[in-house]
């Protein structure tokens, strides 16, 4: 909680979509050399890495879509409904 006195300034939102990408290249990275260090053979890392890789790639596409509609809908609307405490 701030007081009247607080001089912090308002952040902005993180990108979270360029958070989430990033590190699910990193685990493209770091799940096959994971699994070749407890004796998974190359090709079976390879397999891995390139699964995780086109995941990856499907869910970028995904979010852009989804953060591009959001942009030109306005973001998200409740139709007028109110949370309900």
């Amino acid at each position: 909680m701030t007081g009247p006195g607080s001089t912090r300034e308002p952040q902005s939102a993180p990108d979270t979509v360029s958070d989430v990408i990033r590190w699910a290249a990193f685990s493209c990275v770091l799940v096959p050399l994971v699994l070749v260090w407890y004796g998974t053979s190359l090709a079976g890392a390879a397999g891995a890495a390139l699964g995780l890789a086109a995941v990856t790639a499907v869910c970028r596409v995904l979010l852009r879509r989804s953060e591009r509609c959001a942009a030109q809908r306005g973001g998200r609307h409740t139709r007028g409904r109110t949370p309900v405490d």
